[in-house]
């Protein structure tokens, strides 16, 4: 994980710090053509023109390193005299001299700050200096007899991982582990800090993390949580990325010598420092997700709670980033978001929100917790919408900041599943629904995802206003994304009109098809992406349900529909859709005998007189039990009532292997498959015996 921008920084004014006096006076001002084109033209000799020497007292070398310091004090936080030097070709040159056999050790510091500060903020220069080859001078010097080279090395290299275009260290290789335990091991506290923000940086994968837990590093980390304040926020940033996601080693990290290590992470988040208290936190989330079961004190997370609710009035990056941690602790728990609602979290982010401009990175993290704790609690929903909060949130709808945008639709998406909330008629179409409509048509695509997220849940809460939805014009834009290239959003508006579709009366469904259009669904049910054939045959069914006269839909237009399902269902496509499509199926076969006769050609077609082999045995056989009780529920509506029509029916399958498939089922361990299974079997009883 890359470090943050406000750390790199940090690492940039400690690189200035080596040198920023006595610069020559032929080299301070001097325009930056000037000192790139002395600096390319290579060596001490080139920098100190003819006559200077070449050693490192030489008159040469003392002008090249006022070079390298001028250079690196100008591009020092100020990103377009960087991208003027590298347009120069300053870097090659910078990194040039690091290569030098005879370098001094003031060129070697001054160099290594340069090629750091080149590194810091720009990716251009970034890759530039990778280009050049400097990790691996830098890494060789880190070995250098004077501690000064050593240093600014390190920093070098720590401003290089704080890029993301700097290369893994790949710590599965034997010879990188035993260096980067050497750098652990070392007495500089720069260079065991490069290695912490190695590991934050390269360790992404399950092995990774099982390697540097094997080779001891978390013990190691811990023994330095008694260094310097920056490494000891280094540590806990390695710590949480060697634990995140992975059981085991989180497991043996909270066992680690009969938990003392964990304690001592958990005194970390009453430090002094805001930045140290954060990181601790997210080092105990990060546990906390790994391994629930060694995290089971109420009091610890209670605690958090409270400290990251404190850390959001502190300024800068901590203050920001601390509501995305709150997020992040009680996304998807009940309990936790019971706890946070307890401790008043709902009117103190409120609060904040409400004393502080819109302009900011924190009122995003800060709309995203109160997102978070609205997802599961009726309580804290109707908490935010009873404050001035609501309009503010109403307001981020139109901000022109899409972070801010999309949101404000994260806090409605979760309001919204609120039937309370909406029945009450605190979203009206004025206020929510208009706002959100407006952003379908917006240029950001996460925004138009994020909006279409609040329509869904609105749409199938809204029901007995859905004409409210109708009139809003939504249908006609929905109908347009959902034949958007962005896979996302075909899927996100199909599942909007879905959710429109469900419980709708009659009228109202022909409005929605009459915009959508027969050949459009068709269409969708066909789609490239699975999850949009699957939500496109659950809006089918929103159509056929309570609607006899929808089934025309299905079977007209020289059946469009009925042949684009009757191609997924032969196909074997996802099991999600085969489900929805044996679902539509069976809704169609509950209706009048045309209804059946046209799910029997689905089902068991004819082919020259005999009859086609049947997906609908494979579906019986299936291990999916939702699939089963689907096809079971077709079968049995295509048998029932009992007719001359349905003896034939039953014949039919009787001839496909079907009715043999459904005896052959009698201990099926489905409990909604034995009841179908033995109305279906009274039923060809008593077809076959009349």
């Amino acid at each position: 994980m890359p470090a943050t921008a406000s750390g790199g920084a940090r690492a940039e004014e400690a690189a200035s710090a080596l040198s920023l006096s006595s610069s020559a006076p032929f080299c301070m001002g001097t325009r930056p053509e000037e000192l790139a084109a002395r600096l390319v033209a290579g060596g001490p000799g080139g920098v100190g023109g003819p006559g200077g020497g070449c050693g490192e007292g030489g008159e040469g070398e003392h002008e090249r390193v006022l070079a390298l310091r001028e250079i690196k004090n100008q591009i020092i936080g100020n990103r377009t005299k960087k991208l003027l030097y590298l347009r120069l070709g300053a870097v090659p040159a910078v990194v040039a001299a690091l290569a030098e056999p005879g370098a001094s050790p003031a060129a070697l510091v001054q160099a290594a700050a340069a090629a750091g500060s080149f590194a810091c903020g720009v990716d251009d220069g970034a890759r530039a200096v990778l280009a050049a080859g400097a990790v691996g001078h830098l890494t060789r010097l880190l070995a250098h007899p004077d501690d000064k080279v050593v240093d600014a090395c390190a920093r070098a290299l720590r401003m290089i991982y704080q890029s993301k275009q700097a290369p893994m260290f790949d710590v599965n290789n034997e010879k990188n582990m035993d260096f980067l335990l050497s750098l652990l091991d070392s007495e500089n506290e720069n260079v065991t800090e490069l290695a912490a923000n190695i590991i934050s940086y390269s360790c992404n994968s399950n092995t990774e993390q099982l390697a540097l837990c094997g080779a001891g590093v978390p013990q190691k980390l811990v023994s330095l949580f008694g260094g310097s304040m920056n490494l000891r926020d280094a540590c806990l940033e390695s710590m949480t990325a060697i634990i995140r996601n992975n059981w085991e080693v989180a497991s043996r990290f909270a066992s680690m010598d009969h938990g003392k290590a964990f304690r001592s992470i958990v005194a970390l988040i009453h430090d002094r420092s805001p930045r140290t208290r954060l990181l601790a936190c997210l080092c105990l989330i990060a546990l906390g997700h790994a391994s629930p079961c060694h995290f089971l004190d109420r009091q610890i997370k209670t605690k958090l709670i409270l400290v990251l609710l404190e850390l959001i009035e502190e300024p800068g990056h901590v203050g920001d980033e601390a509501p995305l941690a709150l997020t992040t602790l009680i996304k998807d728990s009940v309990e936790l978001q019971k706890q946070a609602f307890s401790t008043n979290a709902v009117a103190k982010l409120s609060n904040h929100l409400l004393a502080n401009t819109l302009q900011t990175r924190r009122a995003v993290t800060i709309l995203l917790a109160l997102a978070e704790l609205c997802s599961k609690q009726e309580e804290s929903r109707s908490q935010l919408l009873s404050g001035q909060v609501s309009t503010l949130i109403l307001d981020a709808l139109k901000h022109d900041c899409a972070d801010i945008r999309v949101a404000a639709c994260s806090c409605l998406k979760n309001i919204s599943r609120s039937s309370k909330v909406l029945s009450a008629g605190r979203l009206s179409c004025d206020t929510v629904i208009a706002p959100l409509v407006q952003l379908l048509y917006d240029s950001s695509t996460s925004v138009q995802i994020a909006a279409l997220g609040a329509i869904c849940n609105i749409a199938v809460n809204l029901t007995p206003r859905k004409s409210v939805l109708l009139h809003s014009g939504v249908v006609s834009q929905l109908v347009h994304l959902s034949k958007s290239m962005d896979p996302t959003l075909r899927l996100k508006s199909v599942l909007a009109l879905r959710n429109i579709m469900f419980l709708m009366n009659p009228k109202d469904k022909d409005l929605i098809l009459k915009e959508l259009t027969v050949s459009t669904l068709s269409s969708l049910i066909c789609d490239s992406e699975h999850s949009v054939q699957e939500q496109t045959l659950a809006l089918v069914q929103n159509l056929l349900d309570g609607y006899v006269d929808s089934v025309n839909y299905v079977t007209g237009e020289d059946g469009m529909v009925i042949n684009a399902i009757s191609r997924q269902l032969n196909s074997a496509s996802a099991t999600g859709v085969c489900i929805q499509g044996m679902l539509v199926l069976a809704n169609m076969a509950a209706g009048n005998e045309l209804n059946k006769e046209a799910v029997m050609d689905v089902t068991v077609p004819h082919r020259a007189d005999r009859i086609k082999p049947s997906f609908v045995v494979n579906f019986l056989q299936s291990k999916d039990k939702q699939l089963r009780v689907a096809t079971l529920w077709c079968i049995l509506n295509l048998i029932y009532p009992n007719s001359d029509s349905s003896s034939t029916r039953v014949a039919r399958l009787q001839n496909a292997g079907v009715i043999s498939q459904v005896k052959n089922m009698i201990n099926d361990p489905c409990l909604d498959c034995k009841v179908l299974l033995s109305l279906l079997n009274l039923g060809i009883m008593h077809i076959l015996i009349f």
